[in-house]
């Protein structure tokens, strides 16, 4: 196996539970390389997600089909994110000092914040999703794909953080595997998430040939990025002036904030253009 199929293998390995039968070693170096995959990983998860919910909006009412929906999502990345984003909500809730807050992440156990934001946050993926139901007549159209944006621009502002603030606990724990990220392996993870925008916008135009999808396809590749962005670098430089810097968990949080945002995002833009 080159290094390329060992890095894009590590990715999705690493973010999902597609089966990927390769033994990867777990270095900092493979890791590193891995980043670079992430959007396309957000990608396959997006679109998976979309195709299988075009066809339960063909046999199921709109929320139980919704339910499905994310509980696949959920499913197809074992959870790893959400478990991030509630061990970050245990600890930057508590109001704790920096010491307490970081303990508090490597505790297994969820305490009563993290159930609250979990179950919050779901309801709310859960609305969006149905709300792209409804904006579609009760039937996914092909607008949406706009749906895979979300999980591979958030994967993207995980990169991003990763280069741009400190780790909080220096060579301990998960995020220590990224330290010292390149710019290089940041601005080749940005092209990917741009590459895989731009297969989504034009599948949606040469198939619906409309001129509305071609003006929506176009205001998310410009929209999705900056919006991801702006949300993520004032979350995460929160975070960071808290905690000394991020660990894994909040990657993870930030990337399910970030999915929430852009799944709102595009809702707005079907709204207007669907």
């Amino acid at each position: 196996m080159n290094r390329l199929m060992e890095a894009a293998a590590a990715a999705f390995q690493f973010l999902s539970r597609f089966p990927i039968r390769r033994e990867i070693p777990f270095t900092p170096e493979v890791q590193q390389r891995s980043v670079v995959f992430y959007p396309l990983v957000g990608g396959a998860i997006g679109l998976t997600v979309a195709l299988l919910g075009w066809g339960l909006s063909f046999a199921l009412p709109v929320f139980p089909a919704s339910v499905i929906t994310l509980t696949a999502w959920v499913g197809l990345t074992g959870g790893l994110h959400l478990d991030g984003w509630m061990d970050s909500t245990d600890a930057l809730l508590s109001h704790r000092s920096r010491e307490r807050m970081l303990e508090i992440m490597k505790d297994s156990r969820v305490g009563a914040m993290g159930v609250i934001a979990c179950t919050l946050l779901l309801l709310l993926k859960v609305s969006l999703i149905q709300s792209i139901f409804e904006l579609s007549g009760g039937v996914w159209k092909q607008e949406a794909l706009l749906l895979v944006l979300a999980p591979v621009w958030s994967r993207w502002f995980m990169v991003h953080a990763m280069y741009r603030w400190p780790v909080a606990r220096g060579s301990e724990g998960l995020a220590a595997l990224f330290s010292g990220l390149s710019n290089l392996r940041r601005l080749q993870a940005g092209l990917m998430a741009v590459l895989v925008t731009l297969v989504v916008i034009v599948t949606l135009g040469l198939v619906t040939d409309s001129t509305q999808l071609w003006i929506s396809g176009l205001s998310a590749l410009v929209l999705a990025p900056f919006l991801t962005w702006l949300i993520g670098a004032a979350v995460a430089g929160r975070m960071s002036r808290r905690l000394g810097g991020l660990t894994g968990d909040t990657y993870g949080a930030l990337n399910e904030l970030l999915e929430a945002a852009i799944l709102l995002f595009v809702v707005l833009l079907l709204q207007r253009w669907g």
